[in-house]
């Protein structure tokens, strides 16, 4: 007999821990959010976090969210998802999850539906009522990519050395 222990952290909570953490990579001051996309069986893919692009100075543009169009972060940032779905070099992304710190905006449904993510668990979904993301899900549905809400467990971050 083994005597393992019991109390091990499960994939949910490891992948959406990884995406959070991701997120704190951002340097927008107002939200972080962080994506991780992970393989059938349970591989590491991709990570992300909302951002300007690879050689776009995030001291020379704007982080604002209010003001004149080209004066705000809106025109300029990449989101979380995207940034993932970019930054990853295998193959395909047929079939994997999403784990995402915030609840896809249609833009970012659009390249999830085309990468082939088949599924997401999210965190937050504050801005469910507003047209961006009542289209994503109605894109997401129509693709049959399934989305749920990750269940927290409130377990805290301790490791034994």
């Amino acid at each position: 007999m083994s005597d393992k222990r019991e109390d091990y952290i499960s994939w949910d909570e490891y992948f959406m821990g990884v995406a959070m953490l991701s997120g704190m990579r951002s340097k927008d001051p107002n939200t972080q959010v962080g994506a991780c996309i992970v393989s059938p069986d349970h591989k590491i893919l991709s990570m992300g976090y909302n951002g300007f692009p690879s050689g776009c100075s995030d001291d020379e543009f704007p982080w604002a969210r209010e003001g004149e169009p080209l004066d705000n972060k809106y025109f300029y940032t990449t989101h979380s998802e995207l940034n993932a779905i970019l930054n990853y070099r295998g193959g395909s992304l047929e079939g994997s999850t999403l784990y995402v710190s915030l609840f896809p905006c249609n833009e970012c449904a659009k390249a999830i539906i085309q990468s082939g993510i088949r599924y997401i668990i999210y965190d937050e979904d504050k801005y469910k009522n507003t047209p961006g993301v009542i289209a994503s899900k109605r894109m997401l549905d129509a693709a049959g990519v399934k989305y749920r809400k990750y269940e927290h467990t409130n377990r805290e971050i301790k490791m034994i050395l």
